[in-house]
């Protein structure tokens, strides 16, 4: 399935889906112009709220990536720019695993500057 959700993350329900979304776009398992399935048939396959998969598709909404009308589908709008959408993921990734390791935000920030320059070099 495109929409996915792990209910034992910190990350909300409706930010997943919506990261569930962006990932889909970053990878290239979804496209512009590409139906998105209906949040009640989502909320009924992830075993969640109807609203919150809504809040999701909301917040898509708002960065400009979904295009939603009421009764209708919701369709992924032409603006989706792959390439920050791939940058996000990628740095959602790390934030994800610099967590994971118990590093603070400093110190992810400094590994990922270190990381960076070393490409440069």
């Amino acid at each position: 399935m495109l929409i996915t959700v792990d209910p034992s993350s910190a990350q909300s329900l409706a930010d997943q889906v919506a990261a569930s979304v962006r990932a889909a776009l970053a990878n290239g398992t979804a496209a512009p112009g590409d139906r998105l399935p209906s949040a009640r048939n989502v909320a009924t396959a992830l075993g969640i709220n109807l609203h919150t998969v809504l809040r999701g598709y909301q917040q898509l909404r708002d960065e400009g990536l979904v295009e939603l009308r009421r009764g209708r589908a919701a369709v992924i709008t032409g603006t989706a720019d792959q390439f920050r959408l791939r940058l996000a993921a990628a740095a959602e990734e790390f934030a994800r695993a610099a967590l994971h390791t118990g590093a603070s935000e400093e110190e992810a920030l400094v590994a990922a500057r270190k990381a960076l320059l070393a490409m440069r070099a």
